[in-house]
């Protein structure tokens, strides 16, 4: 049996040094790694969250509309621009030769005045902020009464410039014509006024889901006050352009009846027009 010295019984084998322990650095711990880890996920879940807030939040200053603009509340409109254009309506029809117009030539005039009166008598308030079946039915009433005296005149009209009866002054023809055109612009103006989201006095309570013409200050802020309505004369403006151009411009039809609307008056003003013009420049040469 070999005896073994005391110095080699207490001998052991070569074991090879971690990097941090030959440096001098003391180990990790085995959990240290697991824990960093943690810490670290820890941290880019923060990073994301407040990325997130940032993204959802508005810009410093901006103001983010809680709901559209045609459902916001605003002040009611007043009643003087489309009293007066009714006046203006009135006066055209009376202008227009009594054998264009239903006899007596004074009576829709004269009913669409009494309709004004009842208007105003039943809401006498300078905005008309007062909605009810009674004032429905007499408004639309009167606008009824204004597009039946119109319509009539534009197919006596367009009767005598197609057999050749329309006479030979040409001016008093191209007046005629006018006054028929414009009477029949206000008419839709009316229309489009009385239908869109309800009539003026829904529109300034916000009450329709969705608008039936679409004006720019409705669709992007900053080019109109927080709380801009569409008024009469923005519907005027409607009715011209459609009239003139035979198409819609800067204000879009939505819903289907005011697609068909756009649609008629543009066939009766580009009828109206081209009839008239040929006859006036044949009677001129």
């Amino acid at each position: 049996m070999i005896a073994m010295s005391p110095s080699s019984a207490h001998q052991q084998p070569d074991v090879p040094e971690s990097p941090a322990t030959a440096s001098g650095a003391p180990a990790a711990a085995p959990g240290t790694t697991q824990e960093l880890a943690a810490a670290l996920h820890k941290r880019l879940d923060g990073i994301e969250s407040h990325l997130a807030a940032a993204v959802a939040a508005p810009a410093a200053g901006s103001a983010v509309p809680t709901r559209p603009a045609w459902r916001r509340e605003t002040e009611a409109e007043q009643r003087w621009a489309v009293s007066a254009v009714i006046l203006v309506a009135v006066g055209l029809q009376l202008f227009l030769p009594p054998r264009l117009t239903i006899h007596p030539h004074w009576m829709l005039p004269a009913l669409e005045l009494v309709l004004l009166v009842a208007l105003v008598a039943m809401n006498p308030h300078r905005r008309l902020d007062r909605s009810s079946r009674a004032l429905r039915a007499v408004s639309l009433s009167l606008v009824a009464a204004i597009s039946l005296a119109n319509g009539w005149s534009a197919v006596k009209l367009v009767r005598e410039l197609v057999h050749g009866a329309s006479g030979s002054d040409a001016v008093q023809l191209l007046g005629t014509g006018g006054a028929i055109w414009a009477t029949n612009v206000i008419a839709f103006a009316l229309w489009y006024w009385e239908w869109d989201r309800g009539g003026p006095a829904a529109r300034a309570l916000g009450a329709a889901d969705y608008p039936d013409l679409l004006f720019p200050q409705m669709q992007q802020t900053g080019i109109a006050p927080a709380d801009w309505e569409p008024g009469f004369l923005d519907y005027l403006y409607v009715a011209w352009t459609n009239a003139t151009a035979f198409s819609p411009t800067d204000t879009m039809p939505l819903s289907r009846w005011a697609k068909m609307l756009m649609l008629l008056q543009s066939a009766v003003s580009l009828l109206t027009v081209v009839l008239v013009v040929a006859r006036a420049v044949n009677i001129l040469q």
